[in-house]
């Protein structure tokens, strides 16, 4: 058979294959879901149905997700989702390196991020913050040693400001350029930062967003303030191309206090399958071949 004979016929069998197709376009979507926002529904196998059913085919997960490697790997291949990231606690980073990088080696993922620092963890000085990132500097050495990459993933309290920089700038000039940034662009709205501009100081480290949005001043109390991604305050049309701008790999969906996590996931996703910039998708492109 000739080559443009195979072709052909390999373009009928897509065409006769609507589903094979979708599919394949939707693994290639730089969309993930952040497990958290799932957490309150009854199973484990259940939420990775609901991401499932959305379309989406990525996840980040919240350490071990309270079961063996084993066990994980397996529903997540059963559901046909891929892990791009894990939260994993500086505590345990500290005390058990080896075991958190070889849970996650087992099931396929290669990106620790380290989530959220307790209030006796918070550097109260300019000294404290450049302190934790030598110290997590180190870890992401040790890390990318392991084939890991490690990142950090900011809430406001890291944008308060010491005589003209961030503890968040602090941290991340100390550590050096193995760590990565995970940025929670609704935190960084609520600390009074504009999220585009902040992708943009950090454009070549910026592993993920967090895609959340914030609800109108008032609104949404029993959801914590944030409200899906698009229906909020935060100005998406100029947040995705400065996350596109500035390298991002993944666009996480994520919803701390979600009512409904299930729609959540689904019209955050959409949102962003329909609202993000054609360079973003291009590179995903590159990124998963």
């Amino acid at each position: 058979m000739t080559p443009s004979l195979l072709a052909a016929g390999v373009l009928l069998m897509l065409s006769a294959l609507p589903g094979f197709a979708q599919e394949s376009a939707a693994r290639a979507e730089p969309i993930a879901v952040q497990m958290y926002t799932l957490r309150n529904v009854a199973s484990l196998e259940e939420q990775l149905k609901l991401v499932h059913d959305a379309g989406i085919h990525a996840v980040e997960t919240v350490g071990t997700q309270n079961v063996s490697a084993a066990e994980l790997k397996q529903l997540l291949g059963r559901y046909q989702i891929t892990p791009v990231s894990t939260h994993a606690q500086l505590a345990d980073l500290r005390k058990d390196l080896d075991g958190v990088v070889a849970f996650n080696q087992a099931i396929g993922n290669t990106v620790l991020v380290v989530p959220y620092l307790a209030e006796d963890q918070r550097p109260r000085d300019a000294a404290g913050w450049t302190a934790l990132g030598r110290e997590l500097g180190d870890l992401s050495k040790r890390a990318k040693a392991k084939g890991m990459t490690l990142a950090y993933h900011n809430h406001d309290f890291e944008l308060v400001d010491f005589e003209g920089k961030t503890g968040l700038d602090l941290l991340f000039d100390a550590a050096g350029p193995d760590l990565k940034a995970e940025l929670d662009v609704a935190w960084v709205a609520r600390a009074g930062y504009d999220p585009a501009a902040m992708l943009g100081k950090f454009r070549g480290r910026v592993f993920a967003i967090h895609a959340k949005d914030n609800a109108p001043k008032g609104q949404a109390a029993d959801e914590g303030g944030f409200a899906t991604v698009g229906k909020g305050v935060l100005d998406w049309n100029a947040i995705l191309p400065a996350a596109s701008a500035a390298g991002v790999q993944w666009y996480i969906v994520e919803h701390d206090q979600p009512r409904d996590p299930a729609a959540v996931i689904k019209a955050g996703a959409d949102y962003l399958r329909a609202h993000l910039p054609a360079s973003a998708k291009a590179q995903d492109m590159k990124e998963n071949p």
